[in-house]
């Protein structure tokens, strides 16, 4: 293989920003590429209907409007009122945090952001070097994850953001409901605090204009969570904290620009996606390894995963067949990566292709010894193992940016935006709904009302012991005995109702 001579032939290279992606380290040939005519015609034509307007996600009737509505969003009213409700906070100096209460999307994408533009310290700098409020997230229904934030929050001077784009997920709205709570515990008004991002007339909506939230941000129902980065979910957050998020836009429309032409040469995304169909054989049958050479882009290939997996996980196909589609995705960041999972990807299994993602301009120039500097040692690695990984025959993808600005992060996140609409069109799925997460919500809520039934039961049979079948039987689900032994062991360390004892085999429990 004329190694120079792919490269050339295989690399897609933007003159104005310098983005390049080079697709030579992938198994193809031009007879491989020949038997995907029809699937680059149809993913044309569907990525057009998308931009057209039609509707897109039918198992819930929405368009899909994350790629247009970011070409008008910055002349918008309401990008005005965002960036005129963040410069006043940030003037008037009343709230020195901000937390974002949200998950997935509502959360992803701005860590993200702020990791990779703001770096990883940006809550320690003082005042006078950040150009915004720190930042922190609740992003789980994990009472730790609460604790920790109130140990480090001063309630007066922190926003809270809660973004939930239906106005009832549920783990947003614990994570609200508490920290209304504390602040109540505290003799504060929540209220003077809050700033709501949902759709219009939600469930949170109403709540915080019944409680005279400080204001309430307007979600588009045709903007998935997933995709959300580059709307007000993004936005927000970003502005708050001083980022440039009119600059982030452009960095996406350009490459929207790019990626929207019919041609797959000219197209980095139809070609990517391309990759991804022939890697797994139309299924998925290799993983996606994201791997970053640079410490700030640690957090995207978590990104990614909520993207491309919840995106492209799916059961049916559009024609409600059986397809078990997906692709999985991992990732660590390059140069620590050698010492962890890149010993399996060089000499064990072949179930994978690699995307590394190069930042050629160091931040700081650090000299080593001999002119060599730290960023030199960096890129050595990079090659270093991309050329071990191909001698292996593994297959893999590289992109350069000049530098990482909050642009270049935009251009990121809009290719792998197209990559994963393209995909799906290729595979016939639905890539903007997600069936599997509201299944397992609808399982939780089964759970807790099994909870409720099985500690009402326990009322008036103080001193009573036994293991978790004698529980199951008292609360009339005997079938139910594995899941009330783990709601027995859940209560006996939190709510006392019930006590527990190991007996050498099992776990005896006893109604206090």
């Amino acid at each position: 293989m004329d190694w120079v001579k792919r490269s050339s032939d295989y690399t897609l290279t933007d003159g104005k920003s310098g983005f390049s992606i080079n697709f030579a380290g992938m198994k193809f040939d031009e007879a491989l590429l020949s038997t995907l005519s029809g699937a680059f015609a149809k993913a044309s034509a569907g990525i057009a209907d998308i931009e057209a307007g039609k509707i897109k996600n039918p198992d819930e009737q929405r368009k899909v409007t994350h790629f247009t509505d970011r070409i008008s969003y910055p002349a918008s009213p309401e990008f005005a009122a965002v960036e005129s409700f963040a410069a006043k906070v940030i003037s008037e100096g009343k709230f020195d945090a901000v937390v974002v209460n949200g998950i997935g999307g509502s959360a992803l994408g701005p860590q993200l952001m702020q990791f990779a533009v703001n770096g990883p310290y940006w809550n320690e700098l003082p005042k006078s070097k950040r150009h915004g409020l720190k930042i922190y997230f609740l992003d789980n229904t994990d009472s730790s994850g609460f604790a920790d934030l109130l140990e480090v929050m001063e309630p007066a001077k922190t926003l809270h953001l809660v973004i939930s784009k239906s106005g009832g997920t549920q783990e947003t709205k614990n994570n609200m409901i508490a920290m209304e709570k504390f602040y109540a515990s505290c003799g504060l008004d929540f209220a003077e605090c809050a700033v709501a991002v949902t759709m219009l007339n939600s469930s949170l909506y109403q709540h915080a204009k019944a409680n005279n939230w400080l204001e309430i941000f307007e979600m588009a129902e045709s903007i998935g969570g997933r995709t959300s980065e580059t709307a007000i979910v993004g936005h927000l957050p970003a502005a708050l904290t001083g980022i440039d998020f009119g600059k982030f836009l452009a960095g996406a429309c350009d490459m929207d620009a790019w990626t929207r032409q019919s041609d797959y040469r000219n197209n980095p995304a139809m070609f990517l996606a391309a990759m991804w169909f022939l890697a797994g054989n139309g299924k998925g049958d290799r993983n996606m390894v994201i791997v970053p050479y640079s410490d700030r882009l640690v957090l995207l290939s978590r990104y990614l995963q909520q993207l491309v997996m919840e995106s492209l996980g799916k059961e049916l196909d559009l024609d409600g067949n059986i397809a078990h589609q997906g692709l999985n995705v991992f990732g660590n960041k390059g140069g620590t990566d050698a010492h962890a999972f890149i010993q399996q990807l060089n000499d064990g299994r072949d179930d994978f292709f690699a995307t590394f993602i190069e930042v050629l301009q160091d931040a700081k120039s650090l000299e080593i010894n001999d002119g060599v500097t730290m960023g030199d040692y960096l890129h050595g690695f990079f090659e270093g193992l991309s050329a071990a990984l191909r001698s292996k025959g593994r297959q893999t993808i590289t992109i350069r940016i000049p530098q990482l600005t909050v642009y270049e992060l935009g251009q990121i996140i809009a290719l792998y935006e197209r990559a994963v609409a393209i995909y799906a069109e290729f595979i016939n799925i639905n890539a903007f709904h997600q069936p599997g997460v509201q299944a397992y919500k609808l399982a939780a809520k089964d759970i807790l009302a099994l909870r409720g039934k099985v500690l009402s039961s326990l009322t008036g049979k103080s001193g009573f012991s036994g293991d978790s079948n004698a529980f199951a039987e008292i609360a009339g689900v005997p079938e139910k005995a594995v899941e009330v032994a783990a709601l027995l062991d859940k209560a006996a360390l939190n709510n006392g109702a019930v006590s527990r004892e190991f007996n050498g085999k099992n776990w005896v429990y006893t109604v206090k």
